[in-house]
């Protein structure tokens, strides 16, 4: 009897031992890629021990996946690019809701779901980039003008396909209207200087070669030329200024909502929020800190400051049935 005592008290051991490294690690889903998040995750692991499992893909693929796997998904986090792939997870039922303090402390009302079920903890600015030996910054003003005869032949502009240009749209029909949106984008393609751009990064080096004088770009696209040496013609340009502000979006996450480990989850979600964090999952890609508090990286402080469009990202998704459709018919590719 005393050797079978030992022996069950050696396998509730290694049970035991068995569910407390099974609970200390963590599956994430990521449309950002591994080499922009590894130094986020390797800075947790340090801190806390915890492993990662990382799956990276496409934002479609790991919804779908996510959709398929329902209860049986290995997943604990979902991280993925611009508010509008992020809506889509939670309209899609995929992401379960956080009531944190200090989530809600650390990461604005306007950047994150008004179910809590997401959160943004990186801003992007889609602003004007423009070749500055021709054009002179006090000739550009809005998203608007740019669909004014003076920007005739000199505009390029990344595909409509991308989720990026959509929420773009998106938040113009929350402002502007379908009617005075549509006005704008159908200028916006009568202005082409050439066809549509797959990438930012090209539609910035047409801009930067001459090829055309402006074009609508994410910051860190920009950031990451920069960086290479490769932006010595270019310039960024914040519109609306007088006005709304500039359009802003996100890179965020939210907990899964059949996660194996979800106070793991919601440990590891507010601790992106913090200042140690913000300065790594930022600055590693030439982001903006969505916890306020946090300074940027310098070189993407070295743009300056400006005015952003406060309306809620959210609207990116909600939206963006009805921008795609406005832009076929404007007959943007």
């Amino acid at each position: 009897m005393k050797r079978i005592a030992l022996t069950l008290a050696a396998v509730a051991a290694l049970t035991a031992c068995s569910q407390q490294e099974a609970s200390n690690e963590l599956v994430i889903y990521s449309a950002r890629n591994e080499t922009l998040m590894k130094p986020i995750l390797d800075k947790y692991t340090e801190k806390t021990g915890t492993e990662f499992q990382l799956i990276t893909d496409k934002e479609a693929p790991l919804l779908e996946r996510l959709k398929a796997e329902g209860e049986n998904t290995p997943a604990d986090i979902l991280i993925t690019v611009d508010a509008g792939n992020l809506w889509h997870a939670s309209e899609n039922g995929v992401l379960a809701s956080v009531e944190s303090d200090t989530l809600n402390k650390n990461i604005p009302a306007n950047l994150k779901s008004s179910k809590n079920d997401w959160f943004g903890f990186s801003v992007r600015a889609r602003t004007i980039v423009y070749n500055t030996d021709a054009v002179d910054p006090s000739e550009l003003s809005t998203y608007e003008d740019l669909a004014t005869e003076k920007w005739k032949d000199r505009l390029c502009l990344r595909t409509s396909k991308k989720v990026y240009n959509q929420s773009l749209v998106a938040t113009l029909i929350s402002t502007l209207g379908e009617d005075q949106t549509q006005e704008v984008v159908e200028g916006w393609v009568s202005n082409l200087a050439t066809d549509v751009f797959s990438s930012d990064t090209k539609m910035m080096e047409a801009v930067n070669a001459g090829q055309c004088d402006v074009g609508i770009g994410n910051t860190y696209y920009y950031g990451r030329l920069q960086a290479k040496g490769a932006a010595e013609n270019i310039a960024l340009f914040w519109p609306n200024q007088n006005d709304r502000g500039v359009h802003v979006n996100v890179s965020g996450a939210g907990k899964v909502k059949h996660a194996k480990h979800p106070e793991n989850a919601v440990a590891f979600l507010e601790w992106l929020s913090s200042p140690e964090a913000q300065e790594i999952f930022a600055g590693v890609n030439y982001e903006f800190p969505a916890n306020s508090s946090v300074p940027s990286d310098p070189l993407v402080a070295g743009w300056g400051t400006f005015k952003q469009d406060i309306i809620d990202v959210e609207t990116a998704g909600s939206m963006q049935a009805d921008a795609v459709k406005l832009m076929d018919r404007a007959g943007y590719l």
